[in-house]
């Protein structure tokens, strides 16, 4: 994974860390939330105190929940905004609304949770706030600045929509028909790391073999709030008994919807000796993984594609 591509994921990432895990703060010289400018609609959030909103869609501006890397956005937040200047969000871990300091920053730029959000919207039915990445006072440009936030209340769902929340956060046809596009690149360069991406379900290593044991590291463990990320990163530990002789290496694979395995990158090899110790790698994957392990590929949407996986593999005489 690219330093981009994890600076991109810590960003978004913290949304959904801060919201549901991170405590409640005070600040110095607080500045009164509701003393900002009126929205587009003509409220602020005065207008709507005590008012609860569900969020149902957590999109990019061309409208997917996807990007490129196969990072999904999950629309999770419950948020109620308390007069003066406090802002409720809900926390999974707590089971309950957290309060957080709801500070106006400028414009129509506010602070809480230790995240900067531009308000888009404020309705008596409806929120739309932009998720904003803000460096040294800095609105950083990009992806990351580049997620819409839109929340309704229960009546307006119940009463004029009449479905449900979880029904709204279901991912759109676009965003089917985007990764089904993914997908196909993969199918024709299944090994190239540039092809493959992040699958939301993971892929599935099961051994066959009493020889060989395995688990998921960090992912299986991981708090609600972690878990929406953890996809992208997946590793196993696999440790053989009775290997041809004693080794450890850590590396990822690129996994095939065959179910096929590509060498990608080693750790802590150097550039000159990199050839031969993937050719070696290769080979054990080829002979030993292959052999020794039911491999289900990756999925999204329930579509197979190529993904990416780290194993850390230990072998025993």
């Amino acid at each position: 994974m690219s330093f981009k591509r994890i600076l991109f994921l810590s960003s978004i990432i913290a949304v959904t860390f801060y919201a549901c895990g991170g405590g409640s703060e005070g600040e110095s010289n607080k500045k009164n939330s509701s003393s900002s400018t009126e929205n587009e609609e003509g409220l602020t959030f005065r207008d709507v105190n005590g008012v609860r909103f569900y969020e149902v869609k957590r999109r990019f501006s061309n409208g997917l929940s996807f990007n490129k890397d196969g990072f999904m956005l999950q629309p999770t937040w419950i948020l109620e905004y308390k007069a003066p200047d406090t802002m409720l969000a809900y926390s999974p871990e707590k089971k309950g609304m957290e309060a957080f300091y709801l500070q106006f920053d400028h414009g129509r730029v506010y602070n809480f949770a230790r995240e900067f959000f531009r308000v888009k919207k404020i309705a008596k039915d409806s929120l739309i706030l932009q998720r904003l990445q803000v460096d040294a006072r800095v609105i950083t440009k990009g992806e990351v600045s580049d997620v819409n936030c839109t929340y309704y209340t229960k009546d307006y769902i119940e009463k004029v929509l009449k479905t449900t929340v979880g029904e709204l956060q279901r991912p759109t046809s676009a965003d089917t028909a985007f990764i089904k596009n993914l997908s196909k690149r993969t199918y024709k360069h299944p090994a190239n790391p540039d092809s493959a991406f992040a699958a939301t379900e993971i892929v599935n290593f099961k051994p066959n073999s009493k020889n060989v044991s395995l688990k998921l590291i960090g992912y299986a463990d991981s708090g609600a709030h972690r878990k929406s990320f953890a996809y992208m990163y997946p590793e196993y530990r696999v440790e053989i008994n009775k290997s041809y002789k004693e080794f450890r290496y850590r590396f990822s694979v690129i996994v095939d919807v065959k179910g096929n395995l590509y060498v990608n990158r080693i750790e802590g090899v150097l550039p000159e000796d990199m050839p031969h110790r993937k050719k070696l790698i290769q080979g054990i994957a080829d002979v030993y993984l292959k052999n020794l392990l039911h491999i289900k590929p990756g999925t999204t949407l329930g579509i197979p594609h190529s993904s990416e996986i780290t194993i850390s593999l230990v072998g025993n005489k």
